[in-house]
């Protein structure tokens, strides 16, 4: 596992980066993304509330997004024209490490002056299920879950307690939501409502709103 909540300062020195949570948990058959939707405007002022911190990158890959809004819409942007110029020149789809490759690459091509944001891209392909983390230099790993963002320490001691891998994704999806109910407890830029995306051979879904709903009762 692994967390991230810090950020890489204009001359390289390590800050911290503050708002959101979001996690994400590798299954046997799939990937599980979850995070809060409150956007805040430095630490204590609400932006948005209905914020999007889930996309796709392509059709079996996506990821979550923290940090700054500017620079992680940027950042995907760049992701999902990769993603299609692979299929178009290959016939078929990005790797999941592929995707973490290039972003791993444009994150350390700007680490003179770094990119505040924060990364968690997971997906399927032919060889499964896989969860990467990034930090803001360009460093990362394949994960089994991860947290982000200034919750994520809440996030993850719940995903440390309740978590026993190797899970599937009806088992992960409830495990991950609790997560960051529970981070919107303790962190007061993690809050207002939650939304999660599964990844598995069937392509990128979020979870509908009855889903939502029933899950809500977890609190």
């Amino acid at each position: 596992m692994a967390s991230i909540n810090t950020r890489a300062g204009r001359m390289g020195v390590v800050e911290p980066l503050w708002g959101t949570t979001t996690v994400g948990i590798s299954c046997t058959d799939g990937v599980v993304l979850a995070s809060d939707t409150r956007v805040v405007q430095g630490y204590y002022l609400i932006a948005h509330k209905r914020g999007k911190k889930i996309l796709r990158i392509d059709d079996y890959i996506a990821a979550t997004i923290s940090g700054g809004v500017a620079d992680a819409q940027a950042l995907i942007s760049s992701l999902q024209w990769e993603a299609r110029s692979y299929k178009l020149e290959r016939g078929v789809n990005m790797p999941v490490k592929a995707a973490a490759n290039i972003a791993s690459r444009i994150l350390s091509s700007t680490r003179m002056a770094p990119l505040y944001i924060q990364l968690i891209i997971g997906g399927y392909d032919r060889d499964g299920a896989s969860l990467y983390v990034l930090d803001p230099l360009g460093g990362f790993s394949k994960e089994v879950f991860v947290g982000s963002g200034s919750g994520s320490p809440v996030a993850l001691g719940y995903l440390e307690a309740e978590l026993k891998p190797p899970v599937r994704v009806e088992e992960a999806v409830p495990i991950a939501v609790k997560a960051v109910l529970a981070a919107m407890q303790r962190d007061t830029a993690t809050g207002n409502d939650f939304e999660v995306m599964v990844v598995d051979s069937k392509g990128c879904r979020e979870l509908p709103l009855e889903e939502k709903k029933r899950l809500t009762g977890l609190r």
